[in-house]
């Protein structure tokens, strides 16, 4: 029979395609994955993996049976977590993920109350964009991920946060507003949440990306409009977090903005949905007070 230990060597192999990191990862030595992946063939009289001295590349078969060893390997964690979770639901490792548009503003200032509601808890933040970060929770490298709505998300379990609007961003002297139509706007590059739902802010207006830029953060977007390269839609939330800093540029609120709205969501077999809600809870606060004092830098 199968053993865990020997999914766990394949899954780490395929993910990685080197021995030598496969073994780094899974906290053994190079020998003793590479024979355990052997034993595994010679159980399944499959070939999983094709060797060379210079590379590593899966089988076809290989290749199904580490995904489906994903889905064995996650199963086993939520038995785990749910026996874990009747005797200690908000202790232990949580590894919550984040879109940059947002938890580098929002989770910082809520990691107190966080800390005060569940002293006992590790928490782990990582940064991804939300397609890395939904797919993270399905597979079970993340526990719980920030995103920002609308975005499909399949059938994971969701609780909604907080609406955040946006200001406009511009050089200093611009007048503040929008114009009618056919405004151009400096954005983040594709594959950022933001990028669409900025465009999606004005339906009413043609919104277009001004495709001479595109920025990898918020900071960079910041950079580029206080050098007068055009104009851009900075969310509330990265505002109220200090994203301008000492760049001298025009903000104004645009209160007819469509906003987007930031969610948790997690996978609904989970049996830590009450400790999730508490820190969705913490996060609601924490945007409360955030708000609360006049936004920096209006003009």
């Amino acid at each position: 029979m199968l053993t865990l230990r020997q999914l766990r060597f394949l899954v780490a192999l395929a993910d990685e395609l080197n021995f030598t990191r496969a073994a780094e990862r899974c906290h053994v030595t190079q020998s003793t994955l590479s024979a355990g992946v052997q034993a595994m063939e010679e159980q399944l009289g499959l070939r999983l993996v094709e060797r060379t001295r210079r590379s590593v590349m899966m089988t076809e078969a290989g290749t199904e049976i580490a995904e489906r060893a994903r889905g064995v390997l996650l199963a086993a964690r939520e038995i785990e977590e749910i026996a874990a979770a009747q005797h200690r639901p908000e202790e232990g490792d949580l590894r919550l993920g984040s879109i940059p548009t947002a938890g580098p503003f929002l989770l910082p200032p809520a990691l107190p109350r966080i800390r005060a509601a569940f002293p006992a808890l590790r928490l782990y933040l990582r940064e991804e964009l939300t397609e890395s970060l939904l797919d993270g929770v399905a597979s079970g490298r993340l526990d719980l991920a920030l995103i920002a709505l609308p975005f499909e998300i399949g059938s994971r379990a969701c609780m909604k946060l907080f609406s955040d609007g946006y200001h406009l961003a511009a050089p200093r002297g611009h007048c503040g507003a929008l114009t009618d139509d056919g405004e151009q706007l400096l954005l983040l590059e594709k594959g950022h949440c933001l990028q669409r739902h900025a465009l999606s802010a004005f339906p009413q207006r043609r919104l277009e990306q001004d495709e001479s830029f595109a920025a990898t953060s918020l900071t960079t977007l910041v950079s580029m409009v206080s050098e007068g390269l055009g104009i851009t839609l900075l969310p509330d939330l990265a505002v109220a977090g200090g994203v301008v800093g000492q760049h001298d540029l025009t903000l104004a609120p645009l209160p007819g903005a469509l906003p987007r709205e930031l969610a948790l969501v997690w996978r609904k077999t989970s049996p830590r949905t009450a400790v999730f809600e508490g820190i969705g809870s913490a996060l609601i606060d924490t945007h409360a007070a955030m708000a609360k004092p006049p936004l920096p830098g209006l003009s």
